[in-house]
């Protein structure tokens, strides 16, 4: 898994297909976040923009490699194997970007509520953050995978897929990434930090089960390739 894990990440940096993922939560965070606006505020934005970004970096990463070194290495080291390293080496880029923007706008935003009555600890904020984001980017990860290959090869049937599903991950009830970011805003309005682990624990086994499914299909759906 290491080698296949360090193939797929070089593909994916060569390919240059993560910079519009990446430009478009630049964008996102940019217009979204200004600086010395109420920290759990925007933290809770920060998180939310991942579940599209996450899925978008998702589909680029199961599509990402050439038919034929598809079949090389499925041949060598079986299907699920080479399609687990591509959803992992996308969920790494996201998390590492997510990391990153949370603590960018944690050092940034002001510690305090929204009403500035009440004072927010920066690192308690920045770790609400970062738990939010995992959230969103596992939810993210769930969707990009259920919206690709094997499940979905056709481009135009997997775009519409991913974008009603993102917007289901962000607003549907139950949805542990609104519950996630729901928590980072209502925590804003009182100045209470939010590190529940419902949302986190509900992300993971929803992505564990969808990535365990998705990868034992496989082995039965082929290895037809797409676009990203």
């Amino acid at each position: 898994m290491t080698a296949l894990f360090a193939y797929q990440t070089a593909l994916l940096l060569r390919s240059q297909r993560w910079l519009p993922p990446l430009l478009l939560y630049a964008v996102f965070v940019a217009v979204g976040v200004q600086p010395g606006q109420p920290v759990l505020d925007s933290l809770g934005y920060t998180a939310a923009a991942l579940v599209p970004v996450t899925a978008w970096l998702v589909r680029i990463c199961a599509n990402q490699e050439p038919s034929a070194a598809r079949d090389v290495a499925a041949a060598a080291t079986g299907a699920p194997r080479v399609h687990l390293a591509a959803l992992l080496t996308a969920l790494a880029g996201a998390g590492s970007l997510g990391a990153v923007a949370v603590a960018v706008v944690t050092l940034v935003s002001r510690a305090s509520s929204a009403d500035n009555s009440v004072a927010v600890p920066r690192l308690d904020a920045g770790a609400a953050g970062l738990l939010g984001a995992a959230v969103c980017v596992l939810t993210g990860a769930a969707v990009g995978a259920l919206c690709t290959r094997p499940l979905l090869h056709g481009r135009g049937w997997s775009l519409a897929a991913t974008a009603l599903l993102t917007l289901l991950a962000l607003v549907g009830d139950g949805s542990p990434a609104k519950e996630a970011v729901t928590g980072l805003v209502t925590g804003s309005r009182t100045g209470a930090v939010p590190l529940g682990l419902l949302p986190p624990v509900a992300a993971l086994l929803i992505a564990g089960t969808v990535v365990a499914l998705v990868c034992a299909l496989t082995t039965w759906r082929g290895p037809a390739g797409g676009t990203s």
